[in-house]
């Protein structure tokens, strides 16, 4: 079995290096090259494929009728997309002779299109997973061919959540190959309540007071570390939310003040937030009573123009 490979990020190394311990022949890797406004926490498929002499190709055009015509000479069996952020077009599509599959990043059809990792804490899931599904012209609407869940819990972030799919997704392919190696996977229709969401922009973290508590602080760990954050503004300036719990409770104060400075919370549209670590524009990060001390907080708001 001869494969080609769309694929980056974490996930995307995981599965790449499942793939090379199977006895399925990875013909080529394509690939992006690293932003370098991205906070690049995660091993690159890059470095894998270079260590096992898999030939690399990154931010190829492949609606080019050379690059494609490159993929069929290689007679793949199957496509491969890990975590590609490019969709592949039709003409790619056809090109294996057993199937072109993709691995997302949610329990299909949940969480169609961009980001599942950030939407699903947003959304206060409590559970996710990856789904290796056949790809179609329409973005992650194919059969399923398996699915693995992953518990989500009150305290995990973006970051410890896409971990825990790194894991889910090594396993999907592991247990998955011997089948594909075989050429006699099982595929099944997505069944049940979709949905979609799309990308998120930096600008999409800014934190909305009269929203509860807990819809505020899912926002928060939905686009902490590694991404830009949740924010609003202080005296004028941006101030980046990295941490925060929700509490419950009320006060007469309008959302957004600033009701107690030890600990420091906010008031929101129902409930509290317990502020635990921020960043003003032009500072360090800090945690709260650091921020606090440097900085007079009385009678102070937050959120409005900056």
């Amino acid at each position: 079995m001869k494969a080609v490979v769309f694929a980056y990020h974490e996930i995307g190394y995981a599965c790449l290096e499942e793939l090379l311990g199977s006895r399925i022949d990875v013909a080529a890797l394509f690939t992006h090259t690293d932003d370098p406004t991205e906070e690049i926490w995660f091993r690159t498929p890059r470095t894998l494929a270079d260590e096992r002499h898999v030939p690399v190709f990154e931010d190829e055009d492949l609606r080019s009728p050379t690059r494609l015509a490159y993929i069929r000479r290689l007679e793949p069996d199957y496509l491969f997309s890990f975590y590609y952020r490019n969709m592949l077009p039709k003409e790619a599509l056809a090109i294996p002779r057993i199937a072109a599959m993709n691995l997302h990043g949610s329990l299909l059809p949940k969480f169609r299109g961009r980001c599942p990792v950030n939407w699903v804490l947003i959304e206060g899931e409590k559970k996710t997973g990856v789904t290796l599904h056949i790809m179609e012209t329409k973005p992650d609407a194919g059969d399923i061919v398996a699915q693995k869940e992953v518990a989500i819990t009150f305290e995990d972030t973006a970051h410890t959540l896409a971990l825990k799919l790194v894991d889910a997704s090594r396993a999907v392919i592991r247990d998955t190959t011997p089948l594909l190696e075989a050429g006699i996977f099982e595929r099944r229709p997505q069944m049940g309540v979709s949905s979609y969401f799309g990308g998120r922009r930096p600008e999409d973290g800014l934190i909305d007071w009269s929203r509860s508590a807990v819809e505020i602080y899912n926002l928060t760990r939905g686009v902490t570390h590694p991404y830009p954050g949740a924010f609003t503004s202080l005296d004028g300036k941006r101030l980046l939310v990295w941490k925060a719990m929700p509490e419950a409770g009320a006060t007469d104060q309008r959302v957004g003040a600033i009701v107690s400075t030890d600990p420091l919370r906010v008031q929101t549209g129902d409930g509290l937030l317990r502020v635990l670590s921020v960043q003003l524009q032009g500072s360090e990060e800090m945690d709260s009573n650091a921020f606090v001390s440097a900085h007079n907080l009385d009678n102070k708001s937050l959120g409005g123009i900056f």
